[in-house]
Parts: C-alpha cells; structure tokens; sequence
C-alpha cells in the first residue's frame, strides 16, 4: 500500500475522533480529520505551495497512530510519531520539517509574542506545558536556525486558526490528489538550466 493510501486509511479509521485530550475541557471543538481539512484550506488560503499546504494537512497525523509502549505521558511526540512512514512513502523536508518543528514553533511564539497566548484553545494551552513550554533564548536560536523554521511558524498559525466547528472545507479526497501530485513532483529529477 503506497503513503497516501496509508494515510487516507488513517484518516478514515481515528479522523473522525475529537483530538487532544481524554477530559472534556481539554479536547478540541473539531474532529482530527476536520482540523486537518481546515489547516490545509487556511495554507491554500494563504497561497502556500503544495509541499507546505501537504504538512499542514498531515501536521497531526501522528497523533492518529498509536503511541508506542515507551513513550511517555508527559509527552506524546505526535510530531514525530509520522515522519518515518512520510518519509518512506517519498516526502521531502520541505513536507516533513514543518511538521516536525510545528510543536517547537508554538514553543517559540509563546516566548516570543506576548499576546499569542490568548489565541490558543485550553487544548493546546495544556499541551504546551507537556511540550515544553516557553523556549528560553538559546532554544529560540536554535530553533531560528533552523531551515525550515519560517514554514513550520505559518504552520503553526495555521493550526491554531484551525478549530471552527462546522466550517466547510474541500473534502479528504481533494487533499490526497494534491498528496500525489507532491509525491511525483518530489520523483522528478532537477532540471538543469544551462545559461
């Protein structure tokens, strides 16, 4: 079975659970799969290129795969949990690095803009602690550093703003073409210009 098949089934078997949380006033007011949809339209929205509307759509998808045995209570590592089958299946770092950093980037928004704090859900408010909370300033410089920190910073706006219940967005199937269409552009060798 190739990724995007893998993860259409993923999304089709948990998506439609309520995410983040066991207790009530810490789970979210959309369906994982409805969080995802509303990440992808809001990238779209914004023009993103497909690679990085791809990480939003699949920014969460490791909390849709079960943990392993040893992994601790105190932090889920969701970000993580999907990158060796994304991977696998042939996405770049241009798909896996916001993803893998979009945890890190709601670290530093929080020590970094005062007022970020108030747009986040009591879902994410609470798994912040989990995650780390606030980075101190040579965790912020690491962060930076990083290549792909920029588009993992819009992911994460993106993912805060995607929580509306109800809201219509293009359905899964649209976003899986969208998957492959990644996945072959990713198979296409470099062009090389010659001036």
């Amino acid at each position: 079975m190739d990724v995007v098949r893998k993860i259409e089934a993923l999304f089709e078997r948990r998506g439609a659970s309520i995410y983040t949380g066991q207790r009530l006033e810490r789970r979210e007011s959309v369906s994982a799969l409805e969080h995802a949809l509303q990440c992808a339209q809001l990238a779209e929205w914004a023009y993103a290129d497909n690679a990085l509307v791809a990480a939003a759509l699949l920014h969460d998808l490791g909390q849709l795969i079960d943990a392993p045995a040893e992994a601790s209570l105190n932090s889920d590592e969701h970000e993580l949990r999907a990158l060796s089958m994304l991977a696998c299946g042939g996405f770049g770092a241009d798909v896996l690095e916001p993803i893998r950093l979009h945890v890190q980037a709601k670290r530093y928004l929080i020590s970094t803009d005062e007022r970020y704090a108030e747009g986040l859900s009591a879902a994410s408010l609470h798994s912040l602690g989990m995650q780390g909370g606030r980075m101190n300033a040579e965790e912020r410089l690491l962060f930076m550093a990083q290549a792909q920190s920029s588009r993992a910073l819009q992911l994460r706006r993106w993912d805060d703003l995607a929580k509306q219940p109800g809201k219509r967005t293009p359905p899964l199937a649209y976003y899986l073409n969208l998957l492959d269409d990644v996945l072959r552009a990713a198979r296409q060798p470099a062009r090389v210009i010659l001036a």
